[in-house]
């Protein structure tokens, strides 16, 4: 049984650079103290919307934006139940695309599952082949655009391109570690499903759920005689319509901090931001191939986070250990038992720039004595 252990107001303050959550700007911090107020009060129109068109704006997107109180893992799970009367298609190479299938069975889905060993890529032509040959139709067709895991990326837009071709099957992106440090163009591949996490390259605190839903989904939803009913298409979108509010009491104070923090992400510009993290991606591929190896396929590495093989058997866990003591910084072993020691992480998302990453990855190097 799991004893209780205080929490104390002594912790030393540690920069992040691991898969999320991730640094937070000072008065993204600050905005979340404002005075409370009432979630059916005008002012909570004024963020809400504010928030949600923002956001709109930000990804270029015509599709309907929900943002909701929650974890991507919402949506992963609310876009089976909204778009799946039985058959699904869930695209793994890695944990949480296995999750997703794992999600879809556990709602009593029909699941067939496209795998690819850990550290390779989907790829579209196999995606067409199961299509093709397959007699099942399939509702939908799922793929994680950023496998954390491993640090592959997987090419959704090619993917969407290839599910356009079948109308009837519907395209859901798990995106929770990408969206908003790579750049996707949404309506331009197909894409009818969306949806991410704001405490990864938000870089917010954790609690919202976003999600971008096209029309065909929505319409879709409505044909079907059961669905999501916190995370639902049409109730969400629909009261949104009505009273431009979330249909349940929302994190009041989360949304306060992305009203400020998606401000400054549209400052910034989106094709910005995404030439940003794809510097921080070039300069630890580079600096991971000097001392180490990349452990994804190649050509399909992550824009976000990257899954460095460990070639030389350092101790993963003693050189985090060392570096979170002795500078400070937080980087992230590789995922579960199977990848613990073989390799590790480095978040290079949200607020960071390519003169931060280099400071992590000095503070390793005089660790590891590289």
């Amino acid at each position: 049984m799991t004893e209780k252990r205080e929490y104390r107001d002594d912790y030393p303050d540690k920069t992040l650079y691991i898969p999320g959550p991730t640094e937070v700007r000072e008065d993204v911090i600050e905005a979340m103290c404002e005075p409370m107020f009432g979630h059916r009060m005008d002012r909570m129109t004024d963020l809400y919307t504010t928030i949600v068109e923002d956001t709109r704006e930000f990804l270029g997107t015509d599709s309907d934006v929900i943002v909701l109180t929650g974890s991507g893992t919402e949506f992963m799970e609310s876009s089976i139940l909204n778009l799946v009367d039985e058959n699904v298609l869930v695209t793994t190479c890695g944990s949480f695309s296995e999750r997703q299938a794992n999600v879809a069975e556990r709602l009593g889905k029909t699941v067939d599952t496209l795998e690819y060993e850990w550290g390779q890529a989907v790829k579209p032509e196999d995606v067409r082949e199961a299509l093709e040959e397959s007699e099942t139709e399939y509702d939908v067709v799922t793929c994680v655009m950023n496998e954390s895991s491993t640090g592959v990326r997987n090419p959704v837009e090619e993917i969407g391109d290839v599910v356009a071709e079948y109308p009837d099957t519907y395209f859901v992106v798990d995106a929770v570690s990408s969206l908003g440090g790579d750049y996707v163009d949404i309506d331009e591949h197909g894409i009818d499903v969306i949806f991410t996490s704001v405490q990864k390259a938000f870089a917010m605190p954790p609690g919202l759920a976003v999600c971008v839903v096209s029309d065909d989904a929505y319409e879709r939803e409505l044909e079907k005689e059961s669905a999501s009913w916190y995370g639902g298409f049409q109730r969400t979108l629909d009261y949104y319509d009505r009273k431009g509010q979330t249909h349940s009491t929302p994190a009041i104070p989360v949304m306060l901090a992305y009203r400020k923090q998606m401000k400054h992400m549209l400052e910034e510009s989106h094709d910005a931001r995404d030439r940003r993290h794809r510097e921080m991606a070039e300069y630890t591929r580079e600096w991971a191939r000097e001392h180490f190896d990349m452990f994804p396929e190649e050509g399909y590495e992550s824009q976000t986070v990257s899954c460095i093989e460990n070639t030389q058997g350092i101790d993963v866990a003693e050189t985090i250990d060392a570096v979170s003591e002795e500078y400070d910084m937080v980087f992230s072993n590789g995922y579960g038992s199977v990848l613990g020691e073989e390799t590790f992480r480095i978040g290079h998302m949200g607020e960071h720039d390519v003169e931060s990453i280099k400071a992590l990855t000095d503070a390793i190097e005089d660790v590891a004595g590289l």
